[in-house]
């Protein structure tokens, strides 16, 4: 048992004084509140639970900044994906682990301390396997463990090129598993006890069929382990789908598998009203990735309505266009403030601070979607922590209870000092420890092709 105090910490959404903190086998144990310090570990003065970032494919990292030009007119997230085809055929699991492990550290600092990796590169460019079948798998394992993140690991199913049962194009063989031998995979790493939590995912409604889909949900290494889908990302998806099945994609899973709290649904962008209560009826979390939702031209969530539903949501960097939790948290509000023409549209009567509801929010969302058992500064929560700098200038005009909306929306630096990770310093002074070896070896890796 280890115990840590905190002068100010964020505590189920509300900032409370003199908080103690008891840790054991890397899990919460007790949280008290205007407690003594005694001997406990002093944690900081301002202490923020960890955020999850729930959706990440960590090659396309090394794509980041190499897009952002005007090539054709009708320029939109279907010609971006060939330039991901072309960089996707390049990794390999050692190219795979040096540029996930840099990604992982860079994330550590801004403040995730959880991610899950929506993992679809599983084969040789050929479609071959790799001996084993999960090397590239693996390289992601190994990659958050050196860096100190925890993962969730959702290794993905990706069978066909379209509603229609379109045959894989040759640039997707790499992708694509027989519903069999990626049940397989599920079941080794079932088997496996190494510090990370797996679940699955499937791509997309247009890349699995009803029959598969329904055949992974059942499957009974998966009864209490987190399912993730790619869904509702762009128009023409909505457009194929209605033609197709007569249904909006929602709609569509909806009818087709038992969406339950374990389902966490990715972008969602152009979700109907129905299809957000329909959401919220079945407990499923909507996995947010602003930035590179709007590098990609997809669209705006409607995060008010949602919100006011009662909707469960968690942020993810997906892309990795931008690595900042903060960035992702302020497009939500400020993409309700831009259809609503008000402002603090997170709020409410009765909870009144925009940025407390924003974190705390996200971060419940996203230990949902990541699998644990409770989120945040609670009892039973995964053991990580934030600690900010209360040097930053951006702190001293405002009282401690603004300080989470004064580094959200009006920092103009990084103030983050340590970053705990069940129970273990990783961040220290806001530097990986490590960050000049993972650079180095980054810039090998990228420049060798």
């Amino acid at each position: 048992m280890r115990r840590w105090f905190a002068d100010f910490a964020l505590v189920q959404g509300t900032w409370q004084r003199d908080v103690c903190i008891d840790v054991e086998n890397g899990v919460i144990a007790r949280v008290c509140s205007d407690a003594p310090r005694d001997d406990a570990d002093y944690l900081g003065r301002y202490v923020l639970p960890g955020m999850p970032n729930l959706h990440s494919h960590a090659f396309q990292r090394a794509l980041a900044g190499r897009t952002e030009r005007f090539e054709r007119p009708d320029d939109s997230f279907w010609t971006w994906r060939e330039a991901m085809y072309r960089e996707a055929a390049m990794v390999d699991p050692d190219r795979l682990f040096v540029i996930a492990r840099l990604l992982y550290a860079d994330l550590l600092e801004m403040g995730y301390t959880r991610v899950c990796e929506f993992h679809y590169v599983h084969h040789q460019a050929n479609g071959n396997h790799y001996a084993p079948v999960g090397a590239m798998s693996d390289a992601l394992i190994a990659a958050a463990q050196e860096a100190g993140i925890g993962l969730t690991l959702l290794p993905t199913l990706y069978q066909r090129g379209g509603f229609r049962d379109e045959p894989l194009a040759p640039r997707q063989q790499r992708f694509a598993f027989a519903l069999d031998d990626y049940l397989h995979l599920l079941d080794t790493l079932a088997a496996r006890d190494e510090g990370f939590r797996f679940g699955a995912a499937i791509h997309s409604l247009r890349a699995v069929d009803a029959e598969t889909i329904a055949a992974v949900c059942a499957s009974p290494v998966l009864r209490a382990r987190p399912i993730h889908i790619h869904i509702s990302e762009q128009r023409r998806e909505l457009e194929e789908c209605l033609v197709v099945h007569g249904r909006y994609p929602i709609d569509r899973l909806i009818d087709i598998s038992p969406v339950d709290m374990r389902f966490c649904l990715v972008h969602a962008t152009h979700a109907s009203h129905d299809e957000l209560a329909a959401i919220v009826r079945c407990g499923a979390v909507v996995g947010l990735c602003p930035t590179t939702e709007a590098n990609l031209g997809d669209g705006l969530f409607e995060i008010g309505d949602y919100c006011r539903l009662g909707g469960r949501f968690g942020i993810g960097s997906d892309s990795h266009v931008g690595l900042d939790p903060r960035e992702e948290l302020r497009w939500l509000e400020y993409q309700a403030r831009l259809a609503s023409g008000q402002r603090n549209e997170l709020g409410s009567a009765a909870k009144p601070d925009v940025a407390a509801n924003l974190w705390s929010d996200a971060v419940l969302g996203g230990a949902q979607a990541c699998g644990a058992s409770a989120g945040g500064i609670a009892v039973g929560a995964d053991a990580d922590f934030i600690e900010l700098d209360p040097d930053d200038p951006a702190f001293a005009p405002v009282a401690d209870q603004e300080v989470l909306a004064a580094w959200l929306f009006a920092s103009a630096r990084r103030p983050i000092k340590t970053v705990t990770v069940s129970g273990k310093r990783v961040i220290q002074e806001g530097r990986h420890s490590q960050r000049d070896v993972f650079e180095s070896a980054f810039r090998d890796a990228v420049r060798s092709v």
